[in-house]
């Protein structure tokens, strides 16, 4: 970074950087969501004919997830107005279960 990049960098800002074991996304089309008193863990999956995998799981506390879902509610109305309303999709008609590998 030369001098004068240093001189503009807010002080405010926080760098962050991407760990290089995460090259790129992992497509979900499935999430679930559990919660106790201190945290919220979401896993996404992918599931495609009769089997699936889970592709990331995120623990959080409730402040933060309360955080996420209005940042989320906010980039949808911004995606709807831009492009038009989303219908939800259904809902998988059979359950999921999840297999522990340990």
């Amino acid at each position: 970074m030369s001098k004068d990049n240093k001189e503009n960098v807010n002080p405010e800002t926080t760098q962050i950087k991407i760990a290089d074991n995460i090259p790129g996304a992992e497509y979900a089309n499935l999430m679930q969501t559990n919660h106790n008193k201190d945290e919220f863990q979401i896993m996404f999956a992918s599931i495609m004919g009769g089997s699936g995998r889970v592709v990331s799981k995120v623990i959080t506390s409730p402040g933060h997830f309360k955080r996420m879902l209005g940042a989320m509610q906010e980039n949808l109305k911004k995606y709807e107005d831009q492009f038009g309303k989303i219908e939800e999709s259904q809902s998988p008609e059979r359950s999921m279960g999840f297999e522990d590998r340990k």
